[in-house]
């Protein structure tokens, strides 16, 4: 079956464009009369079903994501039709995935899918939550407004995304440093230093010749602990593919004395701001509640909230069943109960979730000045027994001259 673009008029005499499926030209124009249209041009396309299949693996960045999303927004509430607004939106993008799987998409709306059954060909790219919204929107018939509201949300995810991976590249640069300084010490200096004290046969110093001793297997063994250590990473990979081993491994996360309580904040920030933007978007709550739940990391925190949708499911309450699951900040459970009796429950959880991230982010800043002290001081620690090591033999030649 082949895919044809079409320009027809209607019994009216209005000018139509669209895509539709057919065995053969004639069957394209078959089906065209069939639905009361004139078709005057028809032009096969040969290759857009390899390209569909080669674009459904590709993924979008946030920050593609939330540019493509924030234009959209902006053509379609200034009156312009969807697959104009696509199109417009593919040829504006500079990156050739971006525009791909936008011509994809704009692609499936004019072969009269709707626009969040079109994302869904490739989820790779467009994630559930930004599904679920669209489908909300067009529902509505306010889809400019709601793809605005997610495009904001997208735009301040990515910058809290950012703000933490900042934080975290001057410790992480300085922890690889001190291992590389401290391994080139042992490696390549302490040998020829030493080597003068071992030639004297003075008996040497227990921290010598314990430095000796990590020396000599640092240069023996080097390439067999690194090959471990190769093998350690690549088996905790795979170990994170595997559903048992991964639910240990993030069962694990949490029980770490800082790093649980960090993942913690983490995930109910990004499950209070999905369910922020699900129901200002009009999804009902119970929907908004599994997708807000699919959309966290952390595996032992999802089946908990998976059991919070069912408690809502069953009549209960949100905040009794967030009350339950313990995952839950206190201070955002008093901020959703209130909004829950209130009924405004999409207000709160957005400010439940920027009073987290906000929290979240100090927290992360105090963590990450505190790691950069305690890690100069660690590594002088090192140097100094380093230097330690080397100047006890002299101190002992010394004094045996003396």
């Amino acid at each position: 079956m082949s895919t044809f673009d079409y320009h027809a008029q209607d019994a009216q005499g209005r000018a139509c464009k669209g895509r539709l499926e057919a065995d053969s030209p004639r069957h394209a124009r078959q089906q065209l009369r069939e639905r009361g249209l004139w078709p005057h041009k028809l032009i096969e396309q040969r290759h857009a079903s390899v390209g569909h299949s080669h674009l459904r693996g590709a993924r979008l960045s946030a920050a593609d994501l939330a540019l493509l999303t924030l234009q959209l927004s902006t053509l379609i509430q200034a009156g312009l039709p969807l697959e104009e607004a696509l199109e417009a939106v593919a040829k504006q993008s500079a990156r050739r995935r971006v525009a791909g799987v936008l011509s994809a998409v704009r692609q499936r709306v004019m072969e009269g899918h709707a626009l969040a059954t079109a994302l869904a060909q490739f989820p790779k790219s467009f994630p559930e939550l930004f599904r679920a919204t669209v489908a909300a929107g067009e529902r509505s018939g306010h889809l400019g407004q709601v793809l605005e509201q997610l495009a904001v949300y997208t735009q301040a995810r990515q910058a809290s995304r950012q703000k933490i991976q900042m934080a975290l590249v001057y410790p992480l640069i300085l922890l690889l440093a001190s291992v590389a300084i401290v391994g080139f010490l042992l490696g390549y200096v302490v040998p020829d230093v030493v080597k003068i004290f071992i030639d004297s046969g003075q008996p040497l110093p227990w921290l010598t010749r314990a430095l000796i001793g990590w020396s000599q297997a640092l240069r023996n063994h080097g390439l067999l602990l690194l090959g471990g250590l190769l093998g350690l990473i690549g088996f905790w990979r795979w170990s994170l593919r595997q559903p048992l081993w991964r639910l240990r491994w993030h069962r694990l996360f949490l029980n770490l004395p800082v790093i649980g309580e960090v993942l913690r904040a983490m995930e109910a920030a990004r499950f209070a701001s999905t369910l922020a933007i699900l129901g200002k978007s009009a999804v009902p709550l119970v929907d908004a509640l599994e997708i807000a739940a699919a959309v966290i990391g952390n595996l032992t925190i999802r089946a908990r909230m998976v059991d919070v949708a069912r408690s809502v499911r069953e009549g209960g309450t949100l905040t009794r069943g967030l009350e339950l699951s313990g995952d839950i900040p206190p201070m955002m459970l008093h901020m959703i109960a209130s909004g829950e009796r209130a009924g405004e429950l999409d207000q709160m959880l957005g400010r439940a979730a920027e009073q987290q991230e906000n929290s979240l982010a100090a927290r992360i800043a105090l963590v990450v000045s505190l790691f950069e002290p305690a890690m100069l001081v660690l590594m002088g620690g090192v140097v100094l027994l380093i230097v330690m090591a080397i100047l006890l033999p002299i101190l002992s030649l010394n004094q045996l001259v003396n």
